[in-house]
Formats: structure tokens, C-alpha cells, sequence
């Protein structure tokens, strides 16, 4: 099993209102990260469907993702949490993650993004090492692409 935890903060030139209505575009976030692929909207910040690819070592993990989205306050916080299962690796994934606007009195916005990803089954047990890298390279790509995003 792989659990692993983040929690990452960055100050944006974006105000609040711009930073929500680009972190809650599903289209553009879905280009951010490099293993997610084919989302599917099914209701507006409710409720979303993905697929989640990747190499691990020798083995092609693809996982069809479940996605709901709980929005805790309009125009500053939702939770989010994503479920799939490789059958062909026989593998679990699991996502849990809240963001947070703050604005800040010079202006912009701070992004707070914690959460956690878990791999279970035999993806992990033949790569822990290499599942924590990507999940560590997929946390990296979203905080990078939300920065360019919101300060241009």
C-alpha cells in the first residue's frame, strides 16, 4: 500500500473570484496533470468522471475514476474525492483532496490544496517507489500549471 500525504500553499495574482472559476474549469485542470485523461462532467461541481493512466514499472495502469465534488463554500472551498480500480493490475486507487481560496489584502489569492492518494494491490507491491514518484510528479504538475495559470 502506498499512502501518501500533501499539502502545498502558492500566493497568485488572481483574485479569488478569477482563481475559482479557473480551478473549477474541469476542461482546463484536466490538461494540468499528465495521467488524467477522458474527464467526463456529469453534473457541475457535483459529480465527474475520468480515467487515470500510467506506466508502473512493467505493468499499464488504467483506472476509471469516480469523482464527487462537495462544494463547502461558494467561491472558496471544495472537497474532492476520487475512486477507481485496475482490474488488469488488480489495483485501487484513492483520492482525497480540499482546496481553499484566500484573498490577499494586497491583492491575488492564496491556494491551499491538501489532501492524500492511495495505491493498493499489486501495482504497489511490485512499485511503491515508482507509484509515490508519479503521484509526487502529478502533485507537482497541478501546483506548476495552476501558478502559470493564475499569475498571467
Amino acid at each position: 500500500m502506498a499512502l501518501e500525504r500533501f499539502e502545498r500553499t502558492i500566493e497568485v495574482s488572481a483574485g479569488t473570484d478569477r482563481a475559482w472559476s479557473v480551478l473549477t474549469d474541469v476542461e482546463e485542470l484536466a490538461t494540468w496533470v499528465g495521467i488524467i485523461h477522458s474527464v467526463v462532467e456529469n453534473e457541475r461541481l457535483k459529480s465527474y468522471a475520468a480515467v487515470l493512466e500510467d506506466r508502473v514499472g512493467p505493468f499499464k495502469l488504467r483506472a476509471d475514476l469516480s469523482i464527487s465534488v462537495a462544494v463547502v463554500e461558494e467561491g472558496a472551498a471544495v472537497h474532492v474525492e476520487a475512486s477507481g480500480r485496475d482490474r488488469a493490475v488488480n489495483s485501487k486507487i484513492d483520492i482525497v483532496g480540499d482546496l481553499r481560496l484566500v484573498p490577499l489584502p494586497a491583492g491575488g489569492s492564496q491556494v491551499t490544496v491538501a489532501g492524500s492518494y492511495q495505491v493498493t494491490g499489486r501495482a504497489t507491491t511490485m512499485g511503491a517507489g515508482i507509484v509515490r514518484r508519479k503521484g509526487d510528479l502529478a502533485v507537482e504538475q497541478f501546483f506548476t500549471r495552476a501558478a502559470a495559470a493564475l499569475n498571467g
